[in-house]
């Protein structure tokens, strides 16, 4: 049976189809942002932070987002190179979660994609010092005014600090609200080359 046309999504065997298939219907669910997901690291002291981000693509290889290196969550992914990301559809009653080690992608990659941005989140790519602490809303607006004088004519460039990051996950949690809070859970973990399906109790 195909897990897909049948509903029983337990079935499954490729978790990145299977969430190929969840995303698709909460983007035609979700009022806002399908693809926000909670993204959890750990600072040097083992400490976490949680915050929402946005997922920007995702195949075989893993999750990618985009992000500050000098903001506090891009430190830490430098830092402890390890990240875990969870997305709740509430539309749809369901949840994945993932973690795994974290590594940045090529600089062709985040090329690529920063210029396909609207160009004044390119600018503010460039005025915001994300995370570090800000005098005043006036300050802000400044720094978007200067650098759009700078990059006036012509393409705005990639900052240096700015890129993406890939999760590979080593473990993949699909997660579906049944009555009685008796879920249905269903664990895919790296196994080799393949995966491990595992389900269980809720």
């Amino acid at each position: 049976m195909n897990p897909l046309t049948t509903g029983d999504f337990t079935e499954s065997e490729e978790p990145f189809v299977l969430f190929q298939s969840w995303l698709k219907e909460a983007e035609a669910s979700e009022p806002n942002d399908p693809n926000a997901m909670a993204l959890a690291t750990v600072d040097e002291t083992g400490l976490p932070n949680v915050r929402m981000v946005l997922l920007k693509g995702f195949d075989e290889n893993g999750f990618v987002f985009y992000t500050n290196t000098e903001s506090n969550k891009g430190r830490e992914l430098l830092g402890q190179q390890k990240a875990a990301i969870v997305l709740h559809w509430k539309s749809l009653r369901r949840q994945v979660r993932a973690r795994g080690p974290v590594t940045m992608v090529s600089d062709e990659e985040a090329d690529a994609y920063f210029q396909s941005r609207p160009r004044d989140s390119r600018i503010g790519a460039w005025a915001s010092q994300q995370s570090r602490p800000l005098e005043s809303r006036f300050a802000l607006e400044k720094a978007v005014a200067v650098n759009t004088a700078k990059y006036a004519v012509g393409e705005v460039p990639r900052p240096p600090y700015w890129t993406g990051f890939r999760i590979a996950p080593v473990s993949i949690e699909f997660w579906q609200d049944k009555p009685f809070r008796l879920h249905d859970r269903v664990v895919f973990t790296r196994d080799g080359d393949g995966w491990r399906k595992v389900r269980l109790y809720p």
